[in-house]
């Protein structure tokens, strides 16, 4: 079973590339193979794909999406897909878990970057459907910089994966993107949860292109 996941996971990144021609660019150069949080902007459902598929392929095997336990748990083959395939991190996100408020779900995260793992996460939450180019930052990536004060944060800027796979379409349009790795970031000592979050917005809108 291991090897099947593997190959689905090499044919969906492959997918991925000849629908979005993805250039991943590095503006800190070669990323090293220490433990990390990639958090991205979210406009799509595809956006964790093109993160983790522009990874070189010996740290995809050790990044780990997070994602909505409700969403790919709802039929056997989306929770084969999730765990098996991309080895996500699955969180309760339905209203009234222990995770609902964050504790148990920075707990889950904390371990698996312990393990060695590097996690892909959305600080916004929630797909942005606005017009606006970020929505307001969930507190749980200052929670789990708080907990690991050492552990670097990579902001990550997707580009025109929203013109590929609108929200509410099924088929995909093939349109040109980019993943724009910036420069890692740490929470200083002390650094109160507003000014932290408000760093990692600016440091996320800096990778965006200019004029869009």
């Amino acid at each position: 079973m291991g090897w099947i996941a593997k190959r689905l996971g090499n044919v969906v990144v492959l997918i991925a590339r000849l629908l979005t021609g993805v250039q991943a660019r590095w503006q800190a150069g070669p990323p090293s193979s220490s433990p990390k949080v990639y958090f991205a902007n979210h406009s799509s459902h595809g956006d964790f794909v093109l993160v983790w598929g522009s990874l070189p392929p010996s740290l995809r095997a050790v990044t780990r999406p997070v994602a909505g336990a409700d969403y790919w748990n709802r039929s056997a083959l989306r929770r084969f897909i999730g765990r098996a395939v991309f080895t996500a991190l699955l969180i309760d996100r339905t209203a009234g878990a222990p995770a609902g408020n964050g504790v148990n779900a920075v707990a889950q995260m904390e371990q698996a970057l312990r393990n060695g793992e590097s996690l892909i996460l959305f600080p916004e939450g929630t797909r942005n459907t606005t017009p606006d180019r970020l929505l307001p930052f969930k507190s749980g990536i200052f929670h789990l910089a708080h907990a690991c004060p050492a552990l670097e944060f990579v902001p990550v800027w997707i580009e025109n994966l929203n013109r590929v796979l609108p929200k509410g379409e099924s088929i995909p349009i093939p349109v040109l993107c980019t993943v724009t790795f910036g420069e890692p970031l740490h929470i200083a000592t002390h650094e109160p949860k507003d000014r932290f979050l408000a760093r990692c917005r600016e440091a996320l809108l800096s990778l965006a292109p200019v004029g869009q």
